[in-house]
């Protein structure tokens, strides 16, 4: 019953979702071209509460739980797990005053209204993932720009997001190139858990009544950091010990 009642407002969520691109498409390219970054952010920043009020027609929940005083104007590498592309936009809204920032595959920089353009013209860097080298070059050059401009860079270190909740084996190359060229940085380690509830029928419908819930860990200084596989194991072990992957 449940999942059958998914199907019309699956297609309402889809509507508004799609409304929610297209409005914001040109809005974004208003402000990025007459008024510059800050007015290109905050319009970004719009677009993520727009997305989560649409995932609210399918009864979904969110709850960001951020325990810690996280200073801004100092780098950051969120280190999370991946579940679906619903993990984005709480994580970009609810830590919008660090201006977070994404290392995404090339192919999302065309083709989708605001994310695309969002993608291209935000400070987010895409890579060939066909090209290791050139894609490690990429993340380094990205990470000079957040320590440079003092942003929020997220990187999903299993490389593709997991379809049941459990955790895939954190690929640990992109994380310590980002660890080690952001050297005044802080890792700050999140969890989440339930997003991919939303997909457990597939792409069409989507699941009802997710609550999608993210858990901010204490951040870890990379100053501090003598050992720099011992520490990318922490953190992996930090994100995986929160998982509950059947809740």
């Amino acid at each position: 019953m449940l999942k059958l009642l998914s199907y019309p407002l699956t297609l309402l969520y889809f509507i508004s979702f799609g409304l929610s691109l297209v409005v914001f498409h040109p809005i974004q390219w208003v402000c990025f071209n007459v008024f510059g970054y800050k007015a290109h952010k905050i319009s970004v920043d719009w677009l993520q509460f727009f997305i989560m009020r649409s995932l609210n027609i399918l009864g979904t929940r969110f709850s960001f739980n951020n325990p810690h005083d996280i200073p801004v104007g100092v780098p950051l590498i969120l280190v999370a797990n991946h579940q679906s592309m619903y993990d984005i936009p709480p994580i970009i809204w609810h830590l919008r005053k660090h201006h977070v920032k994404f290392i995404s595959k090339k192919e999302l920089g065309k083709g989708i209204p605001s994310v695309s353009y969002n993608l291209r013209h935000g400070g987010s860097v895409m890579i060939d993932r066909k090209d290791a080298v050139g894609s490690i070059k990429a993340i380094e050059e990205f990470a000079h720009t957040i320590s440079a401009k003092n942003w929020a860079a997220v990187i999903f270190p299993e490389g593709t997001r997991s379809r049941d909740g459990k955790p895939k084996a954190f690929k640990t190359k992109g994380l310590k190139t980002m660890i080690q060229n952001v050297p005044d940085g802080l890792i700050v380690p999140i969890t989440i858990n339930n997003s991919w509830r939303l997909l457990q029928y597939g792409q069409f419908p989507l699941g009802l009544g997710a609550h999608l819930k993210f858990e901010v860990h204490m951040p870890i200084a990379i100053s501090s950091i003598s050992d720099i596989d011992a520490t990318v194991e922490e953190v992996e072990t930090t994100v995986t010990s929160k998982l509950i992957a059947n809740e």
